[in-house]
């Protein structure tokens, strides 16, 4: 039966499934569902997959780029970091701001700035900064924790012992984040993550028994559905393999049935260039027994030279393989006859690679997924009591501060009754005072339920985060798991709330 009707999932979908809308969609209105694959089909496990991710770079920046024996004893706290920090290059720092890139919380490596000085550094200047490249680097992916992680303990590193990591360059900063992302470039290009995770998928890969069960909820419902990802072939097939329950072990051979969940396949895709309408990369098809490649004439297959099944392939258009490598957009809108972006709903995990381009440039419509989002809801919950003390000081110590101006420019005013309006203004701001430090400290409690260093992803102080910010501007839909999807009908009209201005919220009725 179909997932979001059978008898299993009647009744109230828990918070922690919610899919949330930014911008209303009517599901009736997509002919086609894409899906990136890694961490948004696959979710890694990040207590062993960020680990091996940090371990290797470690290694390369050692064994490659000449780093001392030292860093082969450091560790990774794979729950330090979070998606939407910003790294400053230039001076060693990370940095989270709120959605008007305004810095709130900075760090020099696991020292945090104080107030004074990161103002100071980002908050007296004539001119804004952008916090974009080359200056600064985006952590807007899982796959980026690793390496904020290790160029953080680095520049400690640089602080404590100069002469061991003496600077290559005069922004030695920046040189060490070159460095780190060089590393990282180097364990990708060799294989040493990939291969970890097709010799043990479980170790690294959760489980979802949702996804098959979605796919075919699509399909049947007449939706197309491809798969667009980055990874390679050969990797990309393990993982979907494994995905779909065939571990190739334990009596459970690998084999490609998957591929029947997806009319196109496109591996080696290069997001987010795949993305752009200038994009000419050649478009290959790929021989799912060898891996080879074969040229193609936009998807059409290239025959060779007095090629005796020429004829054959021409007659049998329906037996022209559905993997792909390379190629762009136009490929993709050619293959399965989309003719308009707003017919296709993509699903990924990665702000840039996925979601902006696609939505921006191509008008498709995107869901991100956010796995944190499962914590955050449950740690919303959770906190409820202190979100309200939270707003209630803060509204008070407004009332307060109204107060003690007022009388304050009474005295400077009415110059009758100057002792009594005195003994009023101090007493205004005794309690002003107390107030506020109610508020500070219970603004703090709060940031450390979420997270100790870094607070709650989608909030910085009272506003939205930068990383919130982007889901909102970029997505139409976000949630914490692809298979969310399942608790939904597939032709559900995904209403977004209602904006309001702050001067509605007089009126405004919750």
């Amino acid at each position: 039966p179909l997932t979001w009707a059978s008898s299993k999932w009647n009744g109230v979908v828990d918070s922690s499934k919610h899919i949330f809308c930014n911008r209303s969609l009517n599901m009736k209105s997509i002919v086609a569902v894409g899906f990136d694959m890694d961490y948004t089909l696959a979710q890694y496990k990040p207590d062993t997959f960020e680990v091996l991710a940090y371990q290797g770079t470690v290694k390369k920046l050692v064994y490659n780029l000449g780093y001392p024996t030292d860093l082969l004893q450091w560790t990774f706290d794979w729950k330090y970091m979070i998606r939407g920090l910003v790294l400053d290059k230039r001076r060693g720092n990370v940095l989270k701001m709120d959605r008007h890139k305004y810095v709130k919380v900075a760090y020099h490596g696991f020292r945090e700035l104080p107030r004074e000085e990161r103002m100071a550094t980002y908050g007296n200047t004539l001119s804004r900064e952008a916090y974009d490249e080359p200056d600064y680097a985006l952590i807007d992916t899982l796959f980026s924790l690793a390496e904020a992680y290790l160029f953080a303990q680095l520049v400690e590193y640089r602080d404590s012992s100069p002469s061991k990591l003496p600077a290559k360059e005069y922004d030695f900063y920046a040189q060490i984040y070159k460095d780190v992302r060089s590393a990282v470039d180097l364990c990708h290009r060799d294989g040493t993550l990939k291969q970890a995770v097709s010799l043990d998928p479980g170790k690294y890969i959760h489980e979802d028994p949702l996804l098959v069960p979605m796919f075919k909820m699509l399909r049947d419902s007449g939706r197309m559905t491809f798969l667009v990802t980055n990874s390679l072939w050969d990797y990309t097939h393990v993982v979907m393999n494994y995905l779909c329950g065939k571990t190739g072990n334990e009596g459970v051979p690998r084999d490609d049935e998957w591929l029947s969940y997806f009319d196109l396949v496109i591996t080696g895709s290069a997001k987010p260039a795949f993305f752009a309408d200038s994009n000419r990369a050649p478009l290959f098809e790929v021989d799912i027994e060898t891996g080879m490649l074969q040229n193609t004439d936009n998807g059409t297959p290239l025959m060779q030279v007095c090629d005796p099944c020429f004829l054959i392939f021409f007659l049998n258009l329906d037996d022209f393989g559905f993997v792909k490598q390379g190629g762009g957009v136009a490929h993709l809108h050619k293959l399965l006859a989309i003719e308009a972006g707003a017919q296709v709903l993509y699903v990924g995990d990665h702000i840039y690679g996925d979601i902006l381009r696609s939505k921006k440039q191509l008008g498709w419509r995107t869901m991100l997924v956010i796995p944190e989002l499962e914590s955050e809801l449950e740690l919303l919950k959770q906190n409820l009591k202190l979100q309200k003390e939270f707003r209630k000081f803060r509204r008070k110590r407004e009332e307060l501060e109204d107060l003690l101006q007022r009388a304050k420019w009474k005295l400077r005013l009415e110059h009758q009754n100057e002792e009594e309006l005195l003994t009023r203004a101090k007493s205004l701001q005794q309690d002003r005072d107390s107030i506020r430090d109610l508020q500070r400290q219970t603004h703090k409690d709060l940031h450390q339920k979420f997270h100790s260093v870094w607070g709650q992803l989608m909030k910085t102080g009272y506003q939205n985060s930068r990383f919130a910010h982007q889901v909102e501007r970029f997505a139409c839909l976000y949630t914490s798991q692809v298979t969310n999807l399942c608790y939904y009908s597939p032709d559900k009209s995904f209403r977004t709330t209602e904006d309001f201005m702050p001067h509605e919220l007089e009126f405004a009725e919750f």
